[in-house]
């Protein structure tokens, strides 16, 4: 398609803000405006001096307070993104296998690191069809049980659980900022914060039980060798002095931190849900009254209300829509590249505000109608 649009869009059809990606998500413009004016004051200082290690402070303390957190729970953060992580716990918090339970690309890709890990015994797999989400069974004897709370790839919502022993990992990167969660459930609760918490990626961020941090002690004691970027003692020591173990980027520290502020201000966890939701079920509903579109997750306990995913009919190329709408300023809402499904993919985290949800809807009817 060439840089002029075949289809153009009325302009008071046209959201305030057309970016609807599933991650890098929207970053908010007024949050770009205050750091801008950090220029002189923050950004280009040393990580290791007060005006830094006050953000990281601001950031563990905050989080705490969103999550309500108590009872030796700590928050611990790395550098290199929840993909990072998976190397991570691999060296770090599995001692000897896990139990993966699998719904899409994302959750198997942290199956896929623990079978690579040669200190460790094979992990078993628990799957579900993309689309859905598998049911959590008894871990046997894995010591860890590695969840994720919402697919990104296919806009599954899984449950996970407390069952038998083992550690219950959540990789929670697409809900931690918009969806409640009892952390009393789990023992490590991981994310990074270019999606629901509106910021840049390369940072991973992680509430930990007493159990989980005892556990790291207990594997960094025993003599296995572990890289040091890679270790979680370390950034759990680094973290406990309000720092990473190397240089942040600091715009993702500014932005995450200002973004936990405002989630507090406005309500917490539960403003947070009930935004993503109001802009989630108007697309749900939606898709279920369009003659050409319908929700790919049928069964409605596993949709998620921070990524929707619309499946559109064979006669309708989705690829084709999301070029329209690309040219139109209306950007990132392409299907996940490996799913392979004639798919939409739109994310309705508590940055976009559920008017520009409603206006993105109007427009593909619009693309739709004209094609």
């Amino acid at each position: 398609m060439n840089d002029t649009p075949s289809i153009v869009l009325p302009p008071d059809l046209l959201p305030r803000d057309g970016r609807f990606g599933s991650g890098p998500s929207r970053v908010a413009v007024d949050a770009l405006s205050d750091l801008a004016a950090t220029a002189t004051s923050y950004m280009g200082t040393s990580h290791r001096q007060p005006t830094v290690k006050r953000v990281v402070a601001d950031i563990r303390s905050g989080l705490g307070e969103l999550y309500g957190l108590d009872g030796g729970y700590e928050v611990v953060l790395g550098l290199g993104g929840a993909t990072a992580f998976w190397d991570v716990a691999a060296f770090g918090l599995i001692a000897d296998a896990s139990v993966h339970y699998v719904c899409g690309e994302f959750s198997a890709k942290f199956a896929d690191v623990a079978s690579r890990a040669p200190h460790l015994g094979a992990p078993t797999l628990v799957s579900a069809d993309p689309g859905s989400a598998p049911i959590p069974t008894d871990p046997g004897e894995a010591d860890v049980a590695a969840f994720i709370h919402n697919e990104t790839s296919t806009g599954v919502l899984a449950p996970f659980e407390r069952i038998g022993e083992a550690l219950v990992v959540v990789d929670a990167t697409s809900a931690a900022g918009a969806i409640e969660i009892d952390v009393a459930d789990v023992d490590v609760y991981y994310f990074s914060p270019q999606k629901a918490f509106g910021s840049e990626g390369g940072l991973w961020v992680a509430l930990m039980s007493p159990a989980a941090i005892a556990r790291v002690g207990e594997i960094a004691a025993s003599g296995r060798w572990i890289p040091a970027f890679l270790s979680l003692q370390g950034a759990i020591d680094n973290s406990r002095k309000d720092q990473t173990y190397n240089t942040p980027a600091l715009a993702t520290l500014y932005l995450l931190e200002r973004q936990v502020r405002s989630v507090i201000a406005n309500g917490g966890l539960r403003w947070a849900q009930d935004r993503s939701s109001t802009s989630s079920n108007h697309l749900y509903r939606w898709a279920e009254a369009s003659s050409f579109a319908e929700p790919f997750v049928t069964d409605r306990r596993f949709r998620s209300p921070t990524v929707v995913t619309i499946d559109l009919d064979a006669s309708i190329d989705a690829v084709t829509v999301s070029g329209h709408l690309r040219t139109n300023g209306i950007v990132d809402t392409e299907s996940y590249r490996k799913l392979g499904r004639n798919q939409l993919r739109i994310a309705s985290f508590p940055t976009i505000p559920t008017e520009d949800i409603e206006a993105l809807t109007s427009c593909i009817d619009f693309i739709v109608e004209a094609m």
